[in-house]
């Protein structure tokens, strides 16, 4: 992608629009030059025998048309960023305009955020109106990776149950939140030892939180352990301030069983939280700090969350199939009445006469009714 932002392509599009901006000048141009018809008023070109080329001027109302294309065009060139790199006399940026509509919806809901800002989270966790934003909030920005119901996938922690990484506290949630998190574990093989020093390892690691394991495996396993203790602690129940998950649970994030331990102690694991300070205020990571807590402290509300997002996906579910059959349905009988048209009307006739007809040369269009006229009048 670094190509794309280099000199050369802004000199490219700059060239190209003064160079198709000109093309149109040149083409109205010569669209004016006179051309020395035939006797018969054609240009002497002639297709499939009997198709013949008119020398008939372009119509005005569409010449009037180019040429106002061709100057709204230059007008905004001159207006606009279109040339390449300038920004155009108005200054006018899809970034700046990004950023001038997001000042303007945070002026209107910086007084809801503020009056939030001054409670405390166990009070906004409470609160049904807190509750709404949150949500909206978590499904913006956290149900990507977490899931809608936030018990997220694997590789993404679930949000739902006691068991943190950095912890649950309010302050380790809003910090987590503000600042990301960036949790790394180095291979380890070879501090382990060799493959089978690594399986008896996989099958120690399974023994403590009382998961299906080799026991004998295991008891050769526990001493190597010792490798991953300065993390995980002696007891394998992790350590908070590194974000070294508890092994002595019945929570794996990254996959459970000898494989899939034996593919992280081989080849490490870095997991990356992104940091929402950039796309959150303050105030709106205090309201989602509060509702993301509330995940573990009120199973109610979880509970109905879940409920609230399985109906919204249903009610989703079918608008959209119903839109998408409405929209079909539409396309497919516009289809259909345009090919009846084009190819289906210049077939019928009415007193032996064809009922619609195309004439090239007089550049005239005939319906049922001209026909009608034009054979009464000859009768």
């Amino acid at each position: 992608m670094s190509d794309f932002i280099s000199e050369f392509w802004s000199n490219y599009v700059a060239i190209l629009v003064v160079v198709s901006i000109l093309l149109c000048v040149v083409l109205w141009i010569s669209g004016t030059a006179k051309v020395s018809p035939g006797a018969d008023n054609t240009t002497g070109h002639v297709w499939d025998e009997d198709l013949k080329e008119m020398n008939n001027p372009l119509p005005k109302w569409w010449v009037g048309l180019f040429i106002m294309t061709v100057i709204f065009g230059l007008l905004y060139a001159f207006l606009y960023p279109t040339l390449g790199s300038d920004p155009g006399r108005l200054g006018w940026s899809s970034s700046g305009a990004h950023q001038a509509q997001v000042e303007k919806y945070n002026a209107r809901i910086d007084p809801i955020y503020a009056a939030y800002a001054a409670k405390d989270i166990a009070s906004i966790a409470k609160d049904p109106g807190a509750h709404a934003i949150g949500e909206r909030l978590f499904m913006n920005n956290c149900a990507q990776c977490h899931g809608s119901d936030a018990r997220g996938s694997k590789g993404f922690p679930n949000l739902a149950d006691k068991d943190w990484l950095y912890g649950g506290s309010p302050e380790a949630i809003k910090t987590t939140l503000t600042e990301g998190r960036q949790g790394m574990m180095p291979p380890m093989a070879a501090a382990v030892g060799t493959g089978e020093d690594v399986t008896n390892l996989a099958n120690y690691v399974l023994s403590l939180s009382g998961s299906p394991h080799d026991a004998i495996k295991a008891a050769f396993g526990k001493s190597k352990f010792v490798a991953c203790a300065a993390c995980h602690g002696m007891d394998g129940k992790g350590n908070a301030a590194l974000g070294a998950p508890n092994l002595a649970d019945d929570t794996w994030l990254h996959g459970w069983g000898v494989d899939a331990i034996k593919h992280i102690v081989n080849n490490g694991k870095l997991n990356v939280m992104p940091a929402q300070k950039d796309n959150l205020t303050p105030d709106q990571i205090h309201v989602l700090t509060a509702y993301v807590g509330a995940f573990q402290t009120n199973k109610v509300a979880c509970k109905n969350f879940q409920r609230q997002s399985s109906r919204f996906r249903r009610k989703r579910k079918y608008t959209l199939a119903g839109s998408a059959g409405g929209s079909t349905r539409g396309a497919g009988s516009l289809f259909g009445l345009t090919q009846l048209v084009f190819y289906g009307l210049p077939w019928l006739t009415f007193n032996d006469r064809q009922a619609v007809l195309f004439e090239l040369e007089t550049r005239r269009f005939y319906l049922l009714i001209w026909c009608c006229i034009r054979k009464t009048s000859s009768t």
